[in-house]
């Protein structure tokens, strides 16, 4: 008999068996609503070869080969698997993450800076099992990256302070992935991701401003999303001396409450404010909105009614007289 059959049995029948575990384990993922996401997808690939990697493993121990060259190769199938591993924890902590931060609400789970801060700490300790694998001493290579650190602090003191700021806004959270701010320089838009470096917003014209995370920890900023996404808006209304006070609030308030993304509660406000003025009667209903993004909408939408109901109901406007010299 060949010396290598009895390897190749050994191998054959460690894949058939790693397969089917491997098989077994996906299909109990895919059914399990809490893993499915963001760990079947992940491992999907990396098992068959963790499945490949463990049948060599036997083979090798069955084969009839020097030990050293045994031993080397094993070590080598370790270091495959502990690599892989690593990338696997990684990718699937990152997803986890990002998942749970949905189920909870929490928007700035899906930033970049948490996202890669959560990778970094995962594959850090990926190298460290890697280097005691290979049964390296780990203190030597710390004090080096201590002492290339203290080289490189000075180099990117900047960019540093900008990776500091931007884990400041994640445990301080002043904004969250999704709100709607105002920066110290006039900028406006939403924030759509919180990077190590920068954080970007996208504005009403669908441009993107990057901003140094040192400018928003250390600037005066303005969130419109804070305590909730609810915000206030004005409509101003100006109607002719002979108009009916009364009249006029009524159908202000009943139009109100007609337009969609008006809330109920608090009800919309009406104030004869600042009342009679020379040219005509001004008033102004104070309404909370749902979202800010839509007070624009809501504004235009509630003067067009406005002025179809004035005009139905009789209401006289203000008249525009002629400019004399």
């Amino acid at each position: 008999m060949a010396w290598w059959v009895e390897p190749a049995a050994f191998f054959g029948a460690v894949f058939a068996v790693a397969l089917v575990l491997r098989y077994l384990l996906l299909r109990a993922l895919q059914q399990s609503k809490a893993l499915s996401g963001s760990f079947s997808a992940t491992i999907r690939f990396p098992s068959f070869l963790w499945s490949l990697a463990a049948a060599l493993a036997v083979a090798l121990e069955n084969a009839e080969i020097p030990s050293k060259y045994v031993a080397r190769t094993s070590l080598w199938v370790g270091a495959f698997i502990i690599i892989s591993l690593t990338l696997v924890a990684s990718s699937v902590a990152v997803r986890m993450w990002s998942e749970y931060g949905l189920r909870q609400g929490m928007p700035l789970a899906g930033a970049g800076l948490a996202r890669a801060l959560i990778r970094v700490l995962v594959l850090a300790l990926g190298a460290v099992w890697l280097l005691r694998h290979f049964n390296r001493e780990i203190g030597p290579l710390l004090a080096a990256l201590g002492v290339g650190g203290i080289a490189v602090a000075l180099a990117l003191q900047d960019t540093l302070a900008n990776l500091f700021a931007g884990i400041h806004i994640l445990i301080e959270r002043p904004i969250f992935v999704g709100d709607v701010i105002r920066l110290e320089g006039g900028q406006e838009g939403v924030v759509t991701d919180i990077g190590w470096r920068t954080t970007r917003l996208r504005t009403g014209s669908n441009d993107i401003v990057v901003v140094p995370n040192t400018k928003i920890t250390s600037g005066i900023l303005l969130n419109f999303s804070l305590p909730d996404h609810r915000t206030s808006g004005e409509v101003q209304i100006l109607v002719s001396h002979q108009a009916d006070a009364e009249q006029v609030r009524r159908i202000a308030l009943e139009e109100a409450a007609g337009v969609d993304g008006v809330l109920a509660e608090p009800a919309p406000l009406f104030l004869f404010d600042p009342g009679v003025l020379p040219a005509h009667l001004q008033c102004k209903l104070v309404l909370q909105i749902a979202d800010r993004g839509t007070l624009g909408r809501v504004q235009s939408e509630l003067r067009l009614r406005l002025l179809a109901r004035f005009r139905a109901e009789g209401v006289p406007l203000p008249e525009i007289l002629p400019f004399s010299r």
